[in-house]
Formats: structure tokens, C-alpha cells, sequence
């Protein structure tokens, strides 16, 4: 399905909240809605009260991203997501994202009546799916991710995190990697207009380099692309704040608070709610003019 984002979002008029849907027995942030019989109506529920909480964005994936996840093959993912992105669709208002790096599932869920795909590996893992985006004009989120299956750090209380690459400079270096992301989808014929970056929070990242980015999000703003900062529950403020994934809400409103002073123009969130608020309110403070506007009579 053919959308064109610059109709449909105003960027910079506010903070848009992409609420996740997840269709996986094994999701980190512990949300997820596993593959039985009542899936379909569950999370055609949860998306109803997310858009009625104000969600922008439904964010649906069938494939678990955390450390130590098990790889699931594109026919096992399509079962699980394509019933939920065809119910979830037909929602009045619902703009659907699938979050996923395959591009037959990409493909099977634009069919179904996605909008937006959201390909954690920035295109690189799957061959097809630049090519995919590009033929179906689909807008794309491309996100940074060094991120290395085997380096991985458990811990039982706090969750699975992946360990830090190096970097030469962190945001020198992850803002180029993600123009080269850019350049990709540009080769393939995805126009600028239909795509957002992400700089990957907790893939391939320190908890130190993770709250480094998000006070840095301007930089990567400066490269000229609507920002998603997908940073709610992650493990990086369990351990700042040593608390379980059930925790993490507070944690993950000062990061996303911070991510939209810094210029995010999407968060990705779980809490829908309570995000949208914060969202709302950070807007408020940041657009109210520097003298306080008319004096109230």
C-alpha cells in the first residue's frame, strides 16, 4: 500500500507515538501476545485502545529482537503477524508499521494492508526488501544496528543486552553509518520523503553510548530525516536504575522527554497512555513562546 508520509505526518508540528504490538511469546519488554486462537482479537483490542490512548503509528512484529531470541523463519513469522496487520488495518485511523527485516513478510503484510516497514537492519539483512519498499512506494524506517548475536550479556533479573561495538567517534560514526543505510534505499529508488532513521538503541550499544545518543539526537536530526527513538523498557534503564522490565516506565520517560527536546520526531513506545502524555506535555514546554505569551486578564 502506496503512503506518502509527508501527507500524512507534519514533522516538527509535534511528537507522533508509535505504539508496539507484539506477536511473540519471547518479546523482552514482556507484552507480547503469543500465537494462540485469541491473538487476533487481543491485539486488535490493544490496538484499538492504543489509538484511542493516541497512538500515531501501530507497530506490529512477529520476531523477537531481544539478546539471545530465537530466529524464527519468514513462513513462522508470516503466521503470526499477517491475522493481526489484516484485522488491526481495517481500524478507522490506524496506520499500520511492520516491523520486520524479511521481505517476504514485509511483502505479505503490505499486502494484508500495512503502510510502513520497519526493518531493524536498516535493509541490510535481507537483500530483497529495499528493492520490496521501493516498488511498493512503501516509507521505510532504517535503523542503525551493530549489533552481534553471539555478544551478548544475560542477566536474569534485568534482561539480555547486547555488548557494545567500538567506535572510532559514537555519533561521527553511527551518523554515517546511517546515510550509507540512506544511500541504500536512494539505490534502490526510495525517495528521501519516505524515509526515517533510527539510531538503534541498545543494538550494539553500552549503556553509556545508548544515553549518550539519546542526548544527541540533534545530530542525527541534522541529517536531514524524520527520527525514531525506540528506547522504552529497554535493558540500558533497567541497569541505570536497577529495576526489572516491569519497572521501566519512569525510566522511559525521561528518555523519551529528553529524545524529543533533542529533536525525535517519532517514540516508539509500550506504555501508549502514559507516553503520549509525556509526549503532549514535552510539546507544550518546547512550542510556548519565550515571553509567555499574552498576559491572561
Amino acid at each position: 500500500m502506496n503512503m506518502q508520509l509527508v501527507e500524512h505526518f507534519n514533522w516538527g508540528a509535534r511528537t507522533f507515538v508509535m505504539g508496539v504490538l507484539n506477536i511473540t511469546p519471547d518479546s523482552f519488554s514482556g507484552d507480547g501476545l503469543v500465537s494462540e486462537a485469541e491473538t487476533v482479537e487481543r491485539a486488535t483490542e490493544q490496538a484499538r485502545g492504543f489509538l484511542a490512548a493516541g497512538a500515531d503509528i501501530l507497530d506490529i512484529g512477529g520476531e523477537s529482537t531481544r539478546p539471545g531470541s530465537r530466529l524464527i523463519t519468514a513462513e513462522e513469522e508470516v503466521a503470526r503477524v499477517i491475522p493481526v496487520v489484516t484485522a488491526v488495518a481495517t481500524l478507522p485511523g490506524a496506520v499500520v508499521s511492520i516491523d520486520s527485516f524479511k521481505a517476504d513478510v514485509a511483502a505479505a503484510a503490505l499486502d494484508a494492508g500495512a503502510h510502513i516497514v520497519n526493518d531493524v537492519w536498516g535493509l541490510r539483512a535481507d537483500p530483497a526488501m529495499a528493492a520490496l519498499t521501493a516498488e511498493r512506494g512503501a516509507p521505510v524506517i532504517l535503523m542503525h544496528n551493530r549489533s552481534r548475536p553471539n555478544d551478548v550479556e544475560l542477566d536474569a533479573r534485568l534482561g539480555g543486552s547486547y555488548l557494545g561495538a567500538v567506535y572510532d567517534d559514537l555519533m561521527v560514526d553511527i551518523c554515517a553509518e546511517i546515510l550509507q543505510l540512506v544511500e541504500t534505499a536512494r539505490e534502490a529508488g526510495v525517495p528521501d520523503d519516505q524515509i526515517i532513521v533510527d539510531p538503534g538503541i541498545g543494538f550494539g550499544k553500552t549503556v553509556t553510548q545508548n544515553l549518550a545518543i539519546i542526548n544527541q539526537i540533534d545530530r542525527i536530526k541534522a541529517l536531514g530525516f524524520p527520527v525514531l527513538l525506540g528506547a522504552s523498557r529497554k535493558s540500558f534503564i533497567g541497569r541505570v536504575l536497577d529495576v526489572p522490565v516491569d519497572q521501566r516506565l519512569e525510566g522511559s520517560a525521561a528518555a523519551s522527554a529528553i529524545g524529543i527536546l533533542r529533536g525525535a520526531d517519532i517514540i516508539r513506545v509500550h506504555d501508549v497512555e502514559a507516553m503520549t502524555r509525556i509526549a503532549r506535555m514535552t510539546d507544550a514546554i518546547l512550542n510556548a513562546p519565550a515571553d509567555g505569551g499574552p498576559t491572561a486578564k
